[in-house]
């Protein structure tokens, strides 16, 4: 008879563990709960604490795609009346995500040992957060798992297209900075110095004023570069630490929000987010207050935060979820009065559909501008800076070549 290795929680709350010989994992999650220790670890005494130092050893990080086509592939065999275990063996058969198979592996346990979906999946928050893990328990509870997770899975990708929009609108214009950074850094530090020596050589004439400016302030450059970088780092440190203060992350996302071309683009992916999520939590029947709480917690902006925890307090006061939203001046009136509509009418989830429909399109559209503005204004940045630099050095070459032909 083999050994198992347990791991449980007693009624104290404490986690307790030991070998107990067994038929299978079946009848020693059995023989603990007649103990009243629930079961959280059951694995042959060679496995078990190996997996654990496999666990720590393994890392990663799991794609949102990988999660997308777990919840999609989950939900067909699902609803083609496979038991919970056995798809769970089916998606680690052919995942290629070490991270993830494992996680799976650990949630199959779980699983096994007689605890929920759901509860399997909390253990694990850094791949399956808040809203993935109360819409499953919603989706066990009503018996309707196989369709919670085929919305899931839209969701997902429409947020993924979502965040892949304003990366695309955001990347464009940092590249581009840091190319021009890098140019003109080379050309500071190793170009200038160059003709400047070439000029000194050719005698002591008087040089032209842009380029006596450039070559000073590439002297200056080159003198104060250290003392730059030193005073990047300290403005990066102090900004993640302030980031990390409530406070300070609260004065950071509202000038954001406030910031004059970006921040308009940042509301509008906020409100598209927001009522994305809040319809689909209400439609997979979460309670209200439950999916504000999950949704302000992943509003990835504290003034946002704030102000979906001030509307979920006004309902839990008996009040509605209007008046609220339209004092924090966060949502545009539009938004607001169509919320109002939603919940007068008891089709909120619907509401809410359509105006994450509305704003993914106005989300579209404002990239699309914010891309065909950005890119002559670069081109016009880029050739007048590098432009600009090159004439300043050549402009004794010129004028040296005027007097040599005169």
């Amino acid at each position: 008879m083999p050994k198992y290795q347990w791991v449980g929680v007693d009624r104290s709350g404490k986690t307790i563990k030991g070998v107990r010989d067994a038929p299978g994992q079946s009848a020693v999650a059995t023989w603990l709960r007649s103990q009243q220790i629930r079961p959280r670890k059951i694995a042959v005494k060679a496995q078990l604490f190996s997996s654990l130092n496999k666990t720590a050893k393994k890392g990663g990080k799991v794609k949102s795609k990988d999660i997308v086509v777990f919840a999609r592939q989950f939900a067909t065999m699902i609803d083609a009346g496979l038991p919970i275990v056995q798809c769970l063996e089916i998606q680690m058969s052919q995942l290629e995500s070490p991270a993830f198979k494992f996680v799976l592996k650990e949630v199959k346990a779980d699983v096994e040992t007689g605890s929920t979906l759901a509860d399997s999946m909390k253990k694990h928050p850094k791949v399956f957060d808040d809203l993935f893990v109360n819409l499953i328990a919603a989706g066990e509870i009503g018996g309707i798992l196989d369709t919670i997770l085929l919305r899931l899975a839209a969701y997902l990708e429409k947020i993924m297209k979502l965040k892949a929009k304003v990366k695309g609108a955001l990347l464009y214009p940092a590249i581009v900075m840091v190319v021009a950074s890098v140019v003109v850094v080379v050309l500071m530090v190793f170009v200038i110095p160059v003709f400047e020596k070439m000029f000194k050589d050719f005698g002591d004439a008087e040089l032209p004023g842009p380029t006596r400016m450039v070559i000073n302030f590439s002297k200056s450059f080159k003198d104060y570069l250290p003392f730059g970088i030193v005073a990047l780092i300290v403005i990066a440190v102090v900004f993640q630490q302030v980031y990390k203060n409530p406070r300070g992350r609260l004065m950071i996302d509202k000038l954001t929000l406030q910031l004059p071309i970006f921040g308009p683009l940042l509301r509008k992916v906020a409100v598209a987010r927001f009522t994305r999520t809040l319809g689909t939590m209400l439609t997979s029947g979460v309670p209200i207050l439950d999916a504000l709480n999950i949704v302000a917690k992943t509003a990835g902006n504290k003034v946002i935060e704030n102000a979906l925890m001030q509307a979920r307090l006004s309902i839990s006061e008996g009040q509605n979820i209007v008046d609220p939203l339209g004092e924090s001046k966060v949502f545009p009136s539009m938004v607001v009065q169509m919320i109002g509509v939603g919940e007068a009418t008891g089709a909120m989830d619907a509401m809410l559909s359509k105006i994450a429909d509305f704003y993914d399109d106005e989300v579209d559209t404002a990239v699309d501008a914010l891309t065909s503005a950005i890119e002559p204004v670069m081109i016009v940045f880029l050739g007048g800076l590098i432009g600009g630099l090159v004439v300043a050095m050549y402009l004794p070459v010129f004028k040296m070549a005027g007097s040599l032909g005169g």
